[in-house]
């Protein structure tokens, strides 16, 4: 679907729902695991390349049992391997829905973003003639302090159009 100017809310009940989805997710993993950086670095890879090599692998083990220690556990090993059939689907499925959020944040932020420069841009202006603006731009203005007073250009986006009237 082409990007549009995005209207859109979420209720306060419908983000308790997606809150509520999400920890339904965690409940559903609880042996989901947090790695430090140094215990990924550690961590032997499994790429999508590497699945076939270890379906093949399972499949020996379980067809010729012999060839593997007593003590080596294949009904671990098999766990192991459909955990990480289920785990790659639901990361698929989890990285297709946070690319669609990032999307819609990047786009709705923009959107955001390019209106308030424009609000920024009217107050400036109705500051030089309306007593009290000044400290309102003033304090708008702070954003772009760190940049040296630049700030980047509004994109031009669809606003509702501002009626004069009360």
């Amino acid at each position: 679907m082409p990007y549009e100017n995005i209207s859109a809310t979420i209720t306060p009940e419908k983000l308790q729902e997606i809150k509520a989805a999400i920890a339904s997710l965690h409940d559903n993993m609880p042996f989901l695991i947090s790695l430090t950086p140094d215990e990924r670095r550690k961590r032997i890879k499994m790429g999508d390349k590497s699945i076939a090599f270890v379906s093949n692998s399972l499949s020996v083990t379980q067809n010729n049992s012999e060839v593997v220690p007593a003590s080596f556990n294949i009904a671990e090993f098999n766990r192991d391997y459909q955990l990480t059939i289920a785990l790659t689907e639901v990361l698929s499925l989890l990285e297709q829905l946070t690319e669609k959020v990032d999307d819609t944040l990047l786009a709705v932020g923009g959107e955001s973003m390019a209106s308030s420069l424009l609000v920024y841009d009217y107050v400036k202006t109705a500051a030089k003639h309306a007593p009290g603006l000044k400290s309102v731009a003033d304090q708008l203005g702070e954003r772009f302090k760190a940049m040296g007073n630049r700030r980047p250009k509004a994109e031009k986006v669809s606003t509702p159009a501002i009626s004069s009237a009360g």
